[in-house]
């Protein structure tokens, strides 16, 4: 089984874009964080830009988050990289002269929109600032800094 990382990296992409935003923002750049192509950072950055969640000009690596951090939020990603599958599958091939190959399918699709359905309602409660600062914190762990960052307005425009 093949899984997308798809959602991740638009995640990736738009923290990026905001933690380095005075930076070098080149879809070079930020396929090396994503350690990927930057043909596929493109393709992301349209999408995103076509969902109205970045604003891009053509010939010009300046990419930027079209709202704060704070009004975007993991559903409005998924959305917006037009991730065309559910969260969850049913095995299409079963027998269904079988009392439980007959009837599974429609038992766990039913329990299986429940799920989903659930995972989007949390999605939407979850803000790419929230990412952000979980970044941002274990960063500073990582260097061992005893900075407050909510401090620093800079990340938080």
């Amino acid at each position: 089984m093949k899984y997308s990382y798809k959602l991740s990296d638009a995640v990736h992409l738009l923290s990026y874009l905001h933690i380095y935003q005075d930076g070098d923002l080149s879809s070079k750049a930020i396929a090396d964080s994503i350690e990927s192509n930057p043909s596929v950072v493109r393709q992301l950055m349209s999408d995103l830009r076509t969902a109205g969640l970045i604003v891009t000009r053509k010939g010009a690596a300046e990419p930027r988050l079209a709202k704060k951090p704070r009004e975007i939020n993991l559903f409005d990603i998924y959305q917006a990289i037009n991730m065309d599958h559910d969260l969850l599958h049913v095995d299409p091939k079963t027998n269904l002269k079988c009392i439980v190959g007959g009837n599974i399918q429609a038992s766990l699709e039913k329990y299986y929109d429940q799920i989903q359905a659930a995972a989007f309602n949390e999605m939407k409660q979850i803000s790419l600032a929230d990412v952000i600062d979980d970044i941002l914190q274990r960063q500073s762990t990582k260097l061992d800094l005893s900075i407050n960052l909510r401090e620093y307005p800079y990340f938080y425009k």
